[in-house]
């Protein structure tokens, strides 16, 4: 899966700029991005339902138009399972299979996969949000595909789910897959993806794996106490960059035991604890991150 120099314009202003990463296969690429950052335009164009205004966007070293049976070569979560709510989850995966020309023993194979074969006779609208989400996954892996490109997949699951999900999207992953997940679960995205593609107002700003990512940034230090307002002036009259985070001061770039040595000079000040830790991709991302963007036009 490539992405080589990828724009899309609506109007006058470009939605996504450039972008140019790839996902290899045996490997989960987590995309990361603010609402209206152009992860799903990005996603779109991967999938052939937004044409680039220009650059390209390959699977399986083909645009997805040109694949000859796409369901076996990518499989896609954007949107929901979009099935009529009358339906059972069986009967909506039997449509799909139907279209596709896949076997039809495949339904009840992915449908055991997402655990939901104990449900596959019930109406989708009588499904949780959390059972929506499965009954997605299970139509992307209808074909097999080799490829994965799933916006959000784990919206709407419950702890337990999302350790189910994260265990899953790892051993596809281990079985060759090539899978692009987008999510704001920052925190889940560490234990279960291998990189980290960050989009900030449609242009890249980082592509790494989790551990670059976080060791090109400075460490920081977190201290809670009394007083951190009169530390955080000294730190900054230091030339520290120092910042409060609730009820926490940070200062990045430092040590703990500058930070100490700061805090015992500076009357007023008492410190409850001082830990110096490597950032975290929360912290890797509103740093290269703007924060804010610009809304998403919706792209049919």
């Amino acid at each position: 899966m490539v992405l080589h120099g990828v724009t899309k314009c609506f109007d006058v202003r470009d939605v996504v700029h450039g972008v140019t990463f790839d996902v290899q296969p045996g490997t989960v690429t987590g995309f990361v991005g603010a609402n209206g950052a152009g992860k799903t335009t990005t996603m779109r164009i991967l999938l052939g339902l937004v044409e680039p205004t220009s650059g390209e966007a390959l699977v399986a070293g083909h645009r997805y138009r040109e694949l000859e049976a796409p369901r076996r070569v990518v499989g896609a979560a954007l949107d929901g399972p979009g099935a009529h709510p009358g339906h059972s989850a069986r009967t909506h995966l039997r449509i799909i299979a139907a279209a596709a020309g896949l076997p039809r023993r495949r339904v009840d194979e992915v449908l055991e996969l997402v655990d939901l074969g104990a449900e596959a006779g019930r109406r989708v609208g009588g499904y949780s949000m959390g059972m929506r989400q499965r009954l997605a996954l299970a139509a992307a892996l209808l074909g097999d595909p080799q490829v994965l490109v799933l916006d959000e997949p784990g919206n709407g699951l419950d702890p337990a789910g999302m350790l189910w999900l994260r265990g899953l999207l790892r051993g596809l992953a281990d079985d060759g897959r090539a899978i692009l997940v987008s999510s704001h679960l920052l925190g889940e995205l560490t234990e279960v993806a291998d990189r980290i593609a960050i989009l900030d107002r449609g242009r890249l700003v980082a592509e790494a794996s989790v551990g670059d990512l976080a060791a090109s940034q400075a460490p920081v230090v977190e201290v809670r106490g009394h007083g951190l307002d009169l530390l955080a002036r000294a730190l900054r009259d230091g030339g520290l960059d120092a910042t409060m985070e609730g009820d926490a001061l940070l200062a990045t770039g430092s040590t703990a035991r500058v930070v100490g040595e700061v805090a015992a000079r500076v009357d007023g000040v008492s410190l409850h604890r001082l830990v110096e830790r490597r950032p975290s991709l929360e912290d890797v991302y509103f740093r290269l991150a703007s924060g804010g963007a610009a809304d998403e036009p919706v792209a049919s």
